[in-house]
């Protein structure tokens, strides 16, 4: 049944551009869509690991950065002679992307699950501000503050047309569309394999699960190199769509954006991120128009405050804690139902015999 609701859902959002084909709408949807894939890989990490990466907009940056390069190419001087790479093809480019955003979450993931709570929050914090400096400071290669330009679009063959660049509105949503359903499955296949229960059982209980031989540290590096490379998709995607980037892709607001999506979703839920990803996503565009910007954010965080206080858990768990209570309703029914039939029937036999 989730399944048939999955591919259901994802028809019907197919659909969306050839019943709604607003261009504005469709790109803001789009913007929504590629902080939702973020926010799938945030939620690997905070929902079903218990860590919370504050530092998560450095493997977006990284794919976006990485991404962007390779499609344009570059030549550096790295002090020892100067390093020339030519332009690639766009999708290696964005393979290459989510490769190193990966590794850095492998290196992120080796040096900061050493560590719990606190200080796993402030390492991660620190190295989104060391990319963002790196960025605005190594003129020579990311062109700093003046942002990289004129990044190619990714592109598709089609028959009898060749290839062509996803440049329209409704192509750049059904792409983003196809790389959120990659990411939510990947998540979801992870999630239910021996891998997922191990990184779940770390965090009900780190220490029972060490008892029981779980390698903690390899689990969650795991995690974090999954987490880190859909990150850096999303990072991708926002760089050939948007075609033009600069160090701000690192700033915290983004980080923060989708932990908000996360946790006001439901996290440690497969759905959770979408769910939120959708209202937080939206809402600003919603309001545009209708009140004024700075009672947008208040009514923004109002919102979000009246979730945490009577949704501490979020959207989709108290939707399924609804649904839960319904079928029992249903079930319990069914049963006074068929006690009453049956004493009905009791009492008419022993009627007819008396």
């Amino acid at each position: 049944m989730k399944r048939i609701v999955f591919l259901i859902c994802v028809a019907a959002l197919a659909l969306l551009p050839l019943v709604w084909s607003d261009p504005y709408m469709l790109s803001v949807v789009s913007a929504a869509g590629i902080m939702i894939v973020a926010a799938i890989s945030l939620n690997l990490l905070l929902g079903f690991t218990g860590q919370l990466s504050l530092g998560h907009a450095a493997f977006f940056g990284i794919g976006a950065y990485t991404s962007a390069l390779l499609s344009l190419g570059f030549d550096v001087d790295l002090g020892w002679g100067p390093v020339v790479v030519d332009p690639k093809p766009v999708w290696l480019a964005f393979v290459m992307g989510m490769v190193v955003a990966g590794l850095a979450g492998w290196l992120v993931g080796k040096l900061a699950f050493r560590v719990r709570g606190a200080y796993f929050v402030i390492v991660t914090i620190s190295f989104a501000q060391v990319m963002r400096m790196v960025a605005l400071n190594w003129v020579d290669l990311t062109e700093g503050p003046m942002a990289l330009t004129a990044i190619p679009a990714l592109t598709f063959w089609l028959p009898g047309q060749g290839v062509i660049e996803l440049v329209s509105k409704a192509a750049t949503y059904w792409l983003v569309l196809a790389a959120g359903v990659v990411a939510y499955v990947l998540v979801a296949r992870l999630v239910h394999s021996r891998a997922g229960r191990a990184v779940m059982a770390l965090r009900e209980n780190e220490t029972l699960a060490k008892s029981i031989g779980i390698p903690v540290t390899r689990y969650l590096v795991i995690a974090s190199v999954l987490s880190a490379a859909i990150a850096g998709a999303a990072g991708g995607l926002y760089a050939h769509t948007v075609r033009i980037i600069d160090p701000d892709v690192f700033l915290f607001v983004y980080t923060i954006t989708m932990v908000i999506m996360v946790v006001a979703g439901g996290k440690g839920t497969l759905a959770g991120p979408v769910v939120g990803g959708v209202i937080f996503g939206l809402m600003p565009e919603v309001l545009r128009g209708v009140v004024p910007p700075e009672v947008q954010w208040m009514l923004y965080g109002a919102l979000m405050i009246l979730i945490l206080l009577f949704l501490p858990k979020g959207i989709v768990p108290a939707g399924a804690r609804v649904v839960q209570s319904f079928k029992s309703r249903g079930r319990a029914d069914t049963v006074v139902d068929a006690k009453s039939a049956i004493a009905v029937r009791t009492a008419v036999s022993e009627g007819g015999r008396a």
